[in-house]
């Protein structure tokens, strides 16, 4: 018993210093989330909690565990203070404190104690039970229809970040190419003008 109570406690304060993050890209690795977060505090481990709900190419949600209850607070601070990106993608991450319930390895609270019952159709509470989950099920659509909709608006806002880069260099090479053959200073002396040669 007094194993399972150590065990227990050691598991809270696990929780305490775990940071829930969703909103990822799919394409966020556990690399890619140890080399963004480590520059604000030593990342202990990274979980991915997986999508049972939809197709893979949903938001992903992961569990990071800090070495400190202190720097996970500070990770969920800066995080809601300004937008957070990972992996390139115009998809601002979430942060907040993870809660016990989104650990799959939780242990079993000490003297706890849980009733399940199966509900007949003669039970008064059967009908509250199957509308709970026809909106359960309703939820799960409407939610995979919205992030749907929010990848598509991601690969537009990614292609017009592609096409402001690709437009950007080919500025600079512009600019590389008139420096270098010596255009920018002859048409500098013509107009009386100041070019610096760097």
């Amino acid at each position: 018993m007094e194993s399972s109570a150590e065990e227990y406690t050691a598991f809270e304060k696990k929780v305490s210093r775990t940071v829930y993050f969703d909103n990822l890209s799919p394409q966020v690795t556990e690399s890619v989330i140890r080399t963004a977060l480590d520059q604000f505090a030593t990342v202990k481990n990274v979980k991915f909690i997986p999508n049972y709900i939809g197709p893979s190419n949903l938001p992903q949600c992961a569990l990071v565990e800090f070495d400190s209850a202190k720097k996970a607070k500070e990770v969920i601070s800066m995080v809601g203070q300004y937008p957070f990106m990972m992996s390139g993608m115009p998809r601002p991450v979430r942060a907040r404190h993870a809660v016990m319930e989104m650990f799959d390895d939780r242990p079993i609270k000490p003297n706890r104690k849980i009733k399940v019952r199966w509900l007949e159709p003669s039970d008064p509470e059967f009908e509250v039970a199957k509308e709970l989950k026809n909106l359960t099920r309703r939820h799960a659509a409407e939610i995979e229809f919205l992030h749907q909709l929010q990848l598509k608006e991601e690969e537009k806002l990614a292609k017009q970040q592609e096409d402001t880069l690709k437009v950007h260099y080919k500025k600079f090479k512009m600019i590389e190419g008139i420096m270098a053959d010596k255009t920018a200073q002859r048409l500098a002396r013509k107009y009386s003008l100041n070019v610096a040669d760097d």
